[in-house]
C-alpha cells in the first residue's frame, strides 16, 4: 500500500495511504465512516475497501491477535442490535485477498485476463 496508494483491481478497490495520489485515503475514510454518517461503524472496525453501496470490508481491531484480525462487512443501512450480527467475512487479510480479489475475478476471467464466454 505504501509504494502503489492502494490497488483497484476488476472493480475491487482498497483505500490508499494520501488522499493526493489517488481518491481517498484510509485516514479520510476512517473519521468519514466514524464520525460523519448517521449509521457510525463501531471504532474498532477499520473499512479498508468499499463495495459501490455504501458497505465496506473492515479490519475488526477488537479481534487483533499475533497482528491477524477478521474481515467484517458492514452494512451502512442496517441497524444492528448487536456487533456479533456483523457478518466476518474472512478469517485474516489474506484470505480476504484470496477470495475476493482473485478467487471472485477468476469466476467471470481467465488467468491471461481474457474474459470467460
Amino acid at each position: 500500500m505504501k509504494k502503489h496508494n492502494g490497488i483497484t483491481l476488476a472493480g475491487t478497490e482498497i483505500y490508499g495511504l494520501s488522499e493526493n495520489l489517488k481518491g481517498n485515503s484510509l485516514d479520510e475514510i476512517y473519521n468519514f465512516e466514524h464520525r460523519e454518517v448517521e449509521n457510525p461503524m463501531p471504532i474498532f472496525f477499520f473499512p479498508f475497501s468499499p463495495d459501490g453501496q455504501g458497505n465496506h470490508y473492515c479490519l475488526d481491531l477488537s479481534k487483533l491477535n499475533e497482528n491477524i484480525c477478521p474481515i467484517v462487512f458492514w452494512q451502512w443501512d442496517f441497524e444492528y442490535e448487536n456487533i456479533e450480527e456483523v457478518e466476518v467475512c474472512n478469517t485474516n487479510f489474506a484470505e480476504w485477498i484470496g477470495e475476493v480479489m482473485i478467487d471472485w475475478n477468476l469466476q467471470n476471467y481467465n488467468y491471461d485476463g481474457t474474459e470467460k464466454l
